[in-house]
C-alpha cells in the first residue's frame, strides 16, 4: 500500500514568510531516500537547500522554478510505502507556517527552465560544503574530509578557507529584501524594553593567550579572535547566570528559561546582517567552539547557512570591533533576553597600582530584556564575563 504526501515550503526562519524556488534536484519519476535535497530556494538571507522527509517517488512538482512560494505552501508531491506507525505526516522541516497561499510569479532573473549544473567534485561532501566551496572557488577534492566516511563538511571548508583570499562578494549584491527583514526583526526588537550596561576591561592577558594559542596544533587552520574567547566567557558565564539564557514568554506572562545555549553570531556581509547560531554551545570546548564559529561565519558570508542554525537561537554575540569601532549599544535578537557587543581591542594608557601602562583594552556592552533581568542581574553578569576575559586562567579553570 502506498500513499502521496505533500511537502510543504517549511518556515525557514529569522521571521521570513516565503522563499523563491531556484531550482529543483530531483524530477518526477525519481525514487528519492530521506534527507536527499529535493530543491534548492532562496530568502533574503541565504540560499538553502531542502532535504526530503519521504521515502519513495516523486510524483508532481507543484511549483516552477522562479516562483515566490510562502511559508506552508505544497511544493512537491511524494509517493511512497505508508507507515502505519506514523499516524500524523509531518508537513514541514522546522516548523508549521502562515496559512498557505497561492505562489505568485514575479519578475525573477532566475531561468525559468534551468538546466542542471555540471558538478564535477564527486568528493563525499555535505550539501552545504559543497554549497560554500562553489561560492569561494574551493575544489573539494584537495580538502581533507572530517565527517562520516570522510566526507567535507561546511568546517572542513572553513579550514581550507582560513589561509586563502576572502570570499568573492562582488557578485552578490545587495538585496532589498534583506533590508526589509532586518528592519521587521529590529522593529520586532524594540517592542522589547531594553536597557544598555558598559564596562572597559584590561584583556591584555587574554590577547597573550591567543597568541599562544594560534601557535597551537589544536588550532591549526582556526580562525582564534577576541571573538572566540569572549563567546566562550559568555557561554561559561551562563552556567553561574541561567536568567540570560531565558526568553519572555508572552502567553505564561514570565520568563522562560532554555534548556541549552544556542549561540548566535552577528555576521555582516554583502548580503546583510544574519544571525546563524550555535547549537548546545555550552557543551564545546574552545576548540570545537572556535571551529564551530568558523565554520558559521564562512557558511553565512556565503549565504549557505543552514536551515537549522537559522532558528531557535537562545543568545546572542556581535563584535564591531572589527571595523575598528570602540563600542555601541546593540539591540536584541528578537525572542533573546540578552546580546553582548565586543568593541576594537586596541592598546592604551591603564592605571596598574598607581602606575600608566599600555595596555590591551576593550568595551563590552550588554543589552538585556528588562522583563527578563534586573539591572543588577545583567551588570554583574557583564563583569563576571569581564573578569574572565581579563583573568583567562579564571576561564580556562571553566573548561
Amino acid at each position: 500500500m502506498s500513499t502521496a504526501q505533500e511537502f510543504r515550503l517549511p518556515d525557514l526562519g529569522e521571521g521570513l514568510t516565503s522563499a523563491d524556488l531556484v531550482e529543483w534536484t530531483v524530477k518526477v519519476g525519481e525514487t528519492v531516500a530521506l534527507n536527499q535535497v529535493l530543491a534548492q530556494v532562496e530568502t533574503a538571507k541565504a540560499l538553502v537547500e531542502l532535504p526530503s522527509p519521504y521515502v519513495g517517488v516523486v510524483r508532481e512538482l507543484l511549483v516552477e522554478p522562479g516562483t515566490t512560494v510562502p511559508v506552508g505552501t505544497p511544493i512537491i508531491r511524494i509517493e511512497g510505502p505508508a507507515d502505519p506507525r506514523d499516524p500524523q505526516s509531518p508537513n514541514v522541516l522546522v516548523g508549521y507556517g502562515p496559512t498557505a497561499e497561492q505562489p505568485s510569479r514575479r519578475r525573477s532573473r532566475i531561468a525559468p527552465h534551468p538546466q542542471p549544473r555540471p558538478t564535477p567534485e564527486r568528493r563525499p561532501a555535505t550539501p552545504s560544503a559543497r554549497r560554500a566551496a562553489r561560492e569561494a572557488g574551493v575544489d573539494l577534492s584537495e580538502i581533507p574530509g572530517s565527517g562520516f566516511d570522510g566526507a567535507v563538511t561546511a568546517a572542513d571548508v572553513a579550514d581550507a578557507l582560513h589561509s586563502k583570499a576572502p570570499l568573492d562578494k562582488a557578485a552578490q549584491p545587495t538585496s532589498s529584501g534583506i533590508r526589509k527583514q532586518m528592519a521587521s526583526a529590529m522593529v520586532g526588537s524594540t517592542r522589547a524594553p531594553q536597557a544598555s550596561v558598559f564596562l572597559t576591561s584590561d584583556v591584555t592577558a587574554s590577547t597573550e593567550l591567543l597568541g599562544r594559542l594560534r601557535s597551537s596544533d589544536a588550532f591549526t587552520g582556526l580562525s582564534l579572535t577576541p571573538l572566540t574567547l569572549a563567546a566562550k566567557a559568555l557561554v561559561t558565564a551562563i552556567a553561574s547566570h541561567p536568567m540570560v539564557n531565558a526568553h519572555w514568554d508572552e502567553a505564561r506572562g514570565d520568563a522562560v528559561i532554555d534548556d541549552h545555549v544556542n549561540l548566535g553570531i552577528a555576521v555582516a556581509a554583502e548580503r546583510g546582517l544574519s544571525v546563524p547560531n550555535i547549537k548546545s554551545a555550552e557543551t564545546l570546548n574552545l576548540v570545537q567552539l572556535a571551529r564551530a564559529v568558523t565554520a558559521l561565519t564562512v557558511a553565512a558570508r556565503a549565504g549557505v547557512t543552514d536551515v537549522h542554525h537559522l532558528t531557535g537561537g537562545t543568545v546572542t554575540i556581535t563584535n564591531v570591533g572589527v571595523f575598528g569601532v570602540d563600542g555601541g549599544i546593540p539591540l536584541l535578537n528578537p525572542g533573546e533576553a540578552v546580546i553582548l557587543c565586543l568593541g576594537s581591542v586596541s592598546e592604551r594608557p591603564w592605571v596598574i597600582e598607581r602606575k600608566i601602562e599600555v595596555r590591551s583594552v576593550v568595551t563590552l556592552t550588554l543589552t538585556f530584556d528588562h522583563r527578563v533581568l534586573s539591572g543588577e542581574q545583567a551588570a554583574r553578569f557583564l563583569s563576571f564575563v569581564a573578569e574572565m576575559l581579563a583573568d583567562p586562567d579564571l576561564l580556562l579553570s571553566h573548561l
